[in-house]
C-alpha cells in the first residue's frame, strides 16, 4: 500500500529462520526501539528478559509448545510480562499494561524488522513453566515470548507451515474492523 512504512507493509511473522548471531549492537537497538514506546502516564509497565546465551535459549525452547518447534533456532528470544499495578489503575477492569506492553513489543517488531530481521511473538508456551524458569513472580503475566533471528529457509518446516510462509498476507476487509463515527459491528 503506498505510503505505509516500509517495516509495518513487510512485517510478517515467519517461521523459516536462521541460527545466525545477532551483533550485540543490533540487539541493543531493538531493546531501545521497545522501551521508546508511548505508556499510560509514562509508567513503562513492560518487563523483558533477554534469552541470548546457551542455557537461557534452552530454557525458553523447552517452554515453547509444539507448534512452535521452528523457533528453537533462533539465537535470541524476549520474554514480554507486565502486573496491572505497574500502569494506571482504570475504571472498570482495563488493565492498560497489557496495551502499552503491546504497543512497546510493536516498537520493539518494527525496529527489528528495519534490522532485517524475522521477529515473531508466540502465545504457544508453557507459562508457569517459564515463569518459574526465569523467576518471574506469580503476580507479573507473561504475555509473549517473542522469537528473533535472521532470515533462513523452509526447509525444515511442516507442510502446513510452509505454505503459511509464501501465502499472501490476509487481513480482514476495513469495514470488518473500521467503522466511522458509530459501532456497526456485530455483537
Amino acid at each position: 500500500m503506498n505510503g505505509l512504512l516500509k517495516e509495518i507493509e513487510s512485517r510478517r511473522a515467519f517461521r523459516g529462520i536462521s541460527d545466525s548471531p545477532i551483533e550485540a549492537e543490533v540487539q541493543d537497538r531493538i531493546l531501545t526501539a521497545a522501551t521508546y514506546a508511548p505508556s499510560c502516564s509514562n509508567k513503562q509497565p513492560w518487563r523483558f528478559i533477554v534469552a541470548n546465551n546457551d542455557d537461557a535459549r534452552q530454557k525458553v525452547q523447552d517452554g515453547l509448545l509444539g507448534g512452535n518447534y521452528w523457533a528453537k533456532k533462533a539465537p535470541l528470544f524476549v520474554l514480554a510480562a507486565t502486573k496491572p499495578d505497574l500502569d494506571c489503575n482504570l475504571k472498570e477492569n482495563r488493565e492498560y499494561a497489557l496495551f502499552d506492553v503491546g504497543q512497546a513489543v510493536m516498537s520493539l517488531q518494527y525496529q527489528a524488522v528495519h534490522e532485517g530481521l524475522v521477529v515473531h511473538p508466540m502465545a504457544g508456551f508453557k507459562d508457569e513453566e517459564l515463569k518459574k524458569l526465569f523467576n518471574i513472580p506469580d503476580d507479573y503475566v507473561l504475555i509473549t515470548v517473542i522469537a528473533i533471528a535472521h532470515p533462513g529457509d523452509d526447509t525444515e518446516l511442516s507442510d502446513k507451515h510452509k505454505e503459511l510462509e509464501h501465502s499472501a498476507r490476509t487481513r480482514f476487509a476495513r469495514e470488518q474492523v473500521i467503522a466511522l463515527n458509530q459501532w456497526k459491528f456485530e455483537k
